[in-house]
Parts: structure tokens; sequence; C-alpha cells
């Protein structure tokens, strides 16, 4: 089981990924909570976003509308380990974590 820091201001995708994450049998911790991995949206305000992330402190998963190309690219150069497109990430929310943290963290 991992421990999934998550950082989405939107309630109902928010709620949609923890509820994907604890099926999976992660558990799902506040922003600044001790984790293994930290899942951000950079949906809305990214800037902001990419300002409270904690890069380089733990590995970064974090998604972005297709349409705003630039925003995956300024995640990138702060540090973003990975970032996908937040259709994907509604789709393949487990196997994305997983990739990044390992199906089981001790």
């Amino acid at each position: 089981m991992a421990r999934i820091a998550l950082l989405c201001p939107d309630l109902l995708f928010g709620s949609k990924l923890r509820g994907a994450l604890e099926a999976g049998g992660h558990e799902v911790v506040g922003p600044d909570e001790p984790a293994h991995l930290q899942l951000i949206d950079l949906t809305a305000d990214p800037d902001e976003r990419l300002a409270q992330a904690r890069t380089g402190e733990l590995p970064t998963l974090a998604f972005y509308s297709h349409v705003e190309v630039d925003v995956r690219s300024r995640a990138q150069a702060a540090g973003v380990d990975r970032v996908v497109p937040r259709s994907r990430m509604a789709r393949e929310t487990v196997a994305l974590v997983e990739g990044m943290a390992g199906p089981e963290v001790s």
C-alpha cells in the first residue's frame, strides 16, 4: 500500500481519484502529510500548484488539461517526474500511481 499525497482542488475529480486509489489498496492523505508519492492537479492554477508541490522531496505525478500543452512543459521544467493528460489520469489512476510508487510500498 502506498501513501499518496493528493493536491486536487476539484472536489468531484479529487473524490473520483481518492475512490480509485483506495479501491486499489492505497491510502490517500493531504498534500502536506508524509507520503510515498504526490499526485497534483494542474488543470486550474498550475503555477500555484507547482509552487505547492514537493518536487525533489517526493516522486511527483501530475495531470493537466490536454489543451494546455505549455502546462506540461512548465511542470517538467519544475521537476515533476511524470505529467499526463487528465483524461488518462481518469482512466488509469491506479496503474499510473503504481508505475511510480510500486504496487506495495512498505
